[in-house]
């Protein structure tokens, strides 16, 4: 809650004010720690006054409660800048327990994965199931519903739909502008939504964007990305003005390749993010506090790291109330054992003890409504539209990055064998089908890909990046039609099928990307699937994060939709073969 919100009454003010003075005790004072101070970049042993929600001084206090916090370090709360929550598998109410204890006291986040598939009635569940929880979260109107006309979404948002959003006190702007054509191209309906919100914030995506066409984006109203890979285009990106969000998720890892941009002249303009972190992530890692752990290991100085995780996206998304330690600011904090390893203590949220040494303390709140109907309308077809016909010699390849989302477009020889493609002598390159889940048209797209290891069996999920149409691998086109069907019939989710068998699963009947279950059942259920997986042969870790970005026609070089392969670089519907 804001402190200058209409609740803050004469009265609330005056005690304030006197509390401040010294001329009466404060509710909560945190005694002798070493605080990390985000305005002059120091660290100062001082207390820390606490009036209800509000820090009211810095000095030294008394208080009604106090705190011995000496060799302790105080930080400002967590502020996550972009999230999409559906990349936890969680729903809201689930996810406020697990990141609170991981000092993470703000979120901001972008529903454009549940808006592709259920459109405002998704934007809305979201803000109804995340309101009143201890963790604070704010939304992002999706600008991109759908990302492109080169994929079948399940809704479509015009500017007219969004701009009755702009009233919500908990939507902030405009989120990612991934169709950056639309924008170079000065596209009506892409430019409208922009100017609608240029008095908020406009995020961007803008992957390898330079030069002229930079220029044009960002004067367009767009100010932040948080798709930069290389340091040169962080370099010009920042030297033009946009806040660089380096972000370092679950499947895009981008800090050891940005962190010589950061400098003490220039760090304010830029944050720290995860975009999509995964459940077992968050477990066996953690969520911002890895992240800025991992930032002070490559050798930026704690209190920028710090400072790029409270101060700058609380600036930068106009929450003034937000991000530091000083009077009149929320009290929102994080108290550390230690500042290198960020090993956290305890975590106060608007004046309360929210955790304690990794323990949530609130009882968790239920969600205020039921989760959205049914989402899978899946045309019926039989397992030979999964085949391949054998049209040429030489085919496009999606080719997986390790650690990236990006892909490169490669090449390979293929046999045919009774008009359909054979991939026998094929070792790594198996086929992918993309079949619309949303709209029962019946596309399917057909395409291959390399990097997975598959060798047997099918892998197939709803959770494709950003329509959400299903996605499947494998090697045998009717294992492939069995996991479809299968993911169909249980409302959506993750699947691994090996003969004519379901050997794991991962329900997700919420829009078929979240669970409706807590992080402990979610990663039990995880854990079998993933176990059912490797006996395809499968060398990646977690092949379903690779596969649910392969549809994502906004990140370079090949994807693919369920109306075929996109070549992102042209922005255009390409074949299969090359030599067609």
């Amino acid at each position: 809650m804001n402190f200058y919100s209409k609740d803050m009454t004469v009265k609330k003010l005056q005690k304030l004010i006197k509390t401040a003075r010294g001329e009466i005790a404060a509710d909560l004072v945190l005694k002798g720690g070493k605080v990390l101070n985000v305005f002059s970049c120091e660290i100062m042993e001082t207390d820390v006054a606490i009036t209800g929600e509000t820090i009211v001084g810095l000095g030294s206090y008394e208080g009604v409660q106090e705190v011995d916090c000496r060799h302790r370090f105080i930080s400002p709360g967590f502020i996550e800048g972009h999230f999409h929550i559906e990349s936890t598998l969680l729903l809201p109410h689930h996810l406020a327990p697990v990141l609170l204890p991981l000092g993470t006291t703000t979120l901001i986040a972008d529903p454009h994965e549940i808006a592709n598939v259920l459109g405002l009635e998704g934007i809305r569940f979201m803000l109804n199931d995340s309101e009143a929880l201890p963790l604070e979260i704010f939304l992002m109107a999706p600008s991109c519903v759908p990302a492109t006309d080169l994929e079948t979404a399940g809704a479509s948002l015009s500017e007219e739909d969004l701009r009755p959003l702009k009233r919500n006190r908990r939507i902030l702007g405009l989120a990612e502008v991934m169709n950056f054509p639309g924008v170079l191209g000065g596209r009506p309906d892409v430019i409208k939504k922009i100017a609608t919100f240029q008095k908020g914030v406009v995020d961007g995506h803008a992957p390898l964007l330079t030069g002229k066409d930079l220029c044009a984006y960002i004067a367009a109203g767009v100010r932040s990305d948080h798709e930069t890979t290389r340091l040169d285009e962080a370099r010009e990106k920042l030297s033009l003005g946009m806040v660089v969000m380096i972000r370092e998720g679950s499947q895009a890892k981008n800090l050891s390749d940005l962190h010589q941009l950061i400098m003490t002249c220039n760090a304010r303009r830029c944050l720290l993010v995860s975009d999509d972190r995964h459940p077992e992530d968050l477990q066996q890692e953690g969520h911002l506090d890895f992240i800025v752990k991992k930032a002070i290991g490559l050798g930026i100085n704690p209190v920028l790291a710090i400072q790029m995780v409270t101060l700058n996206p609380a600036e930068y998304f106009g929450l003034r109330h937000l991000g530091a330690l000083a009077p009149g600011y929320q009290a929102d904090i994080v108290i550390l054992n230690s500042l290198s390893g960020l090993d956290i203590e305890a975590v106060i949220k608007r004046g309360r003890l929210v955790a304690r040494r990794g323990k949530f303390l609130v009882e968790n709140q239920e969600p205020g409504e039921k989760s959205p109907g049914r989402s899978m309308n899946l045309k019926a077809f039989t397992w030979e539209r999964l085949r391949i016909p054998c049209q040429g010699r030489q085919a496009r390849v999606i080719g997986l990055v390790p650690g990236q989302i990006l892909t490169r477009q490669e090449q390979v020889s293929v046999l045919g064998k009774k008009g359909f493609i054979d991939l026998a002598e094929e070792k790594d390159v198996i086929q992918i089908a993309c079949v619309e889940r949303h709209r029962g048209t019946g596309n399917i797209g057909l395409g291959l890909v390399g990097g997975f290891g598959l060798q047997q069996g099918a892998l197939a999920s709803s959770v494709a990046h950003d329509s959400h149409n299903i996605l499947v691998i494998g090697r045998d086109p009717k294992e492939m039609f069995l996991a479809v069907q299968a993911v169909g019939e249980m409302g959506g989710g993750q699947i691994a099928v090996l003969g004519n068998r379901v050997l794991g699963k991962l329900p997700l009947p919420v829009a078929g990307l979240m669970s409706d279950l807590g992080l402990t059942q979610v990663l039990e259920q995880q854990e079998a699937l993933l176990k059912a997986a490797s006996l395809t042969g499968c060398t990646l870790a977690n092949p379903f994060l690779a596969l649910s970005f392969l549809a994502l026609p906004v990140i370079p070089e090949l994807r693919i939709t369920d109306k075929g392969l996109v070549d992102v670089n042209r922005f255009e519907l390409v074949p299969l073969f090359y030599d067609v």
